[in-house]
Protein backbone atom coordinates (compact mmCIF):
# COMPACT_ATOMS: atom_id res chain seq x y z
CA UNK A 1 0.00 0.00 0.00
CA UNK A 2 2.90 2.22 0.71
CA UNK A 3 4.46 1.68 -2.46
CA UNK A 4 1.63 2.55 -4.55
CA UNK A 5 0.74 5.67 -2.50
CA UNK A 6 4.82 6.61 -3.18
CA UNK A 7 4.16 5.76 -6.86
CA UNK A 8 1.33 7.70 -7.28
CA UNK A 9 2.52 10.90 -5.45
CA UNK A 10 5.39 10.46 -7.69
CA UNK A 11 3.14 10.44 -11.34
CA UNK A 12 1.13 13.20 -9.37
CA UNK A 13 4.51 15.27 -9.04
CA UNK A 14 5.81 14.30 -12.09
CA UNK A 15 2.37 15.66 -14.36
CA UNK A 16 2.32 18.78 -12.09
CA UNK A 17 5.92 19.21 -13.91
CA UNK A 18 4.38 19.15 -17.16
CA UNK A 19 1.44 21.28 -16.76
CA UNK A 20 3.97 23.71 -15.35
CA UNK A 21 6.24 23.75 -18.08
CA UNK A 22 2.60 23.92 -20.58
CA UNK A 23 1.98 27.16 -18.29
CA UNK A 24 5.31 28.97 -19.17
CA UNK A 25 5.20 28.36 -23.01
CA UNK A 26 1.27 29.38 -22.67
CA UNK A 27 2.45 32.60 -21.45
CA UNK A 28 5.38 32.87 -23.92
CA UNK A 29 2.85 32.43 -26.84
CA UNK A 30 -0.08 35.08 -25.34
CA UNK A 31 2.65 37.54 -25.35
CA UNK A 32 4.14 37.05 -28.38
CA UNK A 33 0.62 37.21 -29.63
CA UNK A 34 -0.21 40.35 -27.77
CA UNK A 35 3.54 42.30 -28.98
CA UNK A 36 2.30 41.26 -32.46
CA UNK A 37 -0.95 42.38 -32.00
CA UNK A 38 0.19 45.92 -30.85
CA UNK A 39 2.66 45.88 -33.75
CA UNK A 40 -0.62 45.26 -35.89
CA UNK A 41 -1.89 48.18 -34.70
CA UNK A 42 0.91 50.43 -34.78
CA UNK A 43 0.15 53.33 -37.50
CA UNK A 44 2.31 53.81 -40.35
CA UNK A 45 3.58 56.73 -38.91
CA UNK A 46 4.17 55.25 -35.43
CA UNK A 47 6.62 52.64 -37.44
CA UNK A 48 8.40 55.56 -39.14
CA UNK A 49 9.17 57.17 -36.27
CA UNK A 50 10.06 53.79 -34.31
CA UNK A 51 13.03 53.26 -37.16
CA UNK A 52 13.70 56.65 -37.22
CA UNK A 53 16.14 59.32 -34.96
CA UNK A 54 13.44 60.88 -33.77
CA UNK A 55 13.50 58.87 -30.40
CA UNK A 56 16.37 60.53 -29.42
CA UNK A 57 15.11 64.02 -28.69
CA UNK A 58 11.26 63.23 -28.89
CA UNK A 59 9.08 60.85 -26.50
CA UNK A 60 5.30 60.52 -26.98
CA UNK A 61 4.29 61.58 -23.72
CA UNK A 62 7.92 63.45 -21.74
CA UNK A 63 9.89 66.18 -23.45
CA UNK A 64 13.27 65.28 -23.70
CA UNK A 65 15.24 67.59 -25.79
CA UNK A 66 12.92 68.28 -28.25
CA UNK A 67 8.73 69.01 -27.06
CA UNK A 68 6.63 65.51 -26.85
CA UNK A 69 4.47 64.20 -29.16
CA UNK A 70 1.48 64.90 -27.41
CA UNK A 71 2.29 68.71 -26.73
CA UNK A 72 2.86 68.83 -30.63
CA UNK A 73 -0.57 67.71 -30.83
CA UNK A 74 -2.11 70.10 -28.11
CA UNK A 75 -0.32 73.24 -30.14
CA UNK A 76 -1.35 72.14 -33.81
CA UNK A 77 -4.86 71.19 -34.66
CA UNK A 78 -4.93 68.09 -37.56
CA UNK A 79 -5.46 70.40 -40.49
CA UNK A 80 -3.66 69.98 -43.85
CA UNK A 81 -1.93 73.21 -43.41
CA UNK A 82 -0.01 71.72 -39.92
CA UNK A 83 0.44 68.87 -41.70
CA UNK A 84 2.28 70.16 -44.27
CA UNK A 85 3.96 72.97 -42.40
CA UNK A 86 5.41 69.70 -39.62
CA UNK A 87 5.84 67.68 -42.07
CA UNK A 88 8.48 70.84 -44.12
CA UNK A 89 10.04 70.69 -40.49
CA UNK A 90 11.41 67.36 -40.43
CA UNK A 91 12.71 67.81 -43.50
CA UNK A 92 14.33 70.77 -43.37
CA UNK A 93 15.01 70.99 -39.70
CA UNK A 94 14.29 74.30 -37.87
CA UNK A 95 14.87 76.54 -34.30
CA UNK A 96 12.57 78.99 -32.30
CA UNK A 97 9.41 77.32 -31.79
CA UNK A 98 10.10 75.19 -29.28
CA UNK A 99 13.15 77.00 -27.45
CA UNK A 100 16.68 77.63 -28.79
CA UNK A 101 17.97 74.02 -29.57
CA UNK A 102 17.52 73.35 -33.24
CA UNK A 103 15.96 70.02 -35.25
CA UNK A 104 18.14 68.09 -36.82
CA UNK A 105 17.31 68.20 -40.69
CA UNK A 106 15.64 65.14 -42.02
CA UNK A 107 16.88 65.66 -45.66
CA UNK A 108 16.89 62.35 -46.85
CA UNK A 109 13.10 61.60 -45.75
CA UNK A 110 10.34 61.81 -48.40
CA UNK A 111 7.61 63.92 -47.69
CA UNK A 112 4.75 61.24 -47.69
CA UNK A 113 6.62 59.75 -45.16
CA UNK A 114 7.10 62.62 -43.06
CA UNK A 115 3.28 63.68 -43.61
CA UNK A 116 2.85 60.07 -42.06
CA UNK A 117 4.82 60.81 -39.14
CA UNK A 118 3.07 63.70 -38.73
CA UNK A 119 -0.69 62.57 -39.42
CA UNK A 120 0.15 59.91 -36.38
CA UNK A 121 1.51 62.74 -34.19
CA UNK A 122 -1.41 65.20 -33.99
CA UNK A 123 -3.70 61.96 -33.74
CA UNK A 124 -1.99 61.63 -30.35
CA UNK A 125 -4.47 65.11 -29.08
CA UNK A 126 -6.31 64.38 -26.44
CA UNK A 127 -10.02 65.45 -26.75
Amino acid sequence: MKKTLLGLGAVVIFMASFTKAETETEKKITATATLAKHEFQMSAGEKLINKSDCIGCHNKVNKIIGPAYVDIAKKYPATEKNVNYLADKIIKGGTGVWGTMPMTAHPTLKPADAKLMVKYILSLKKK
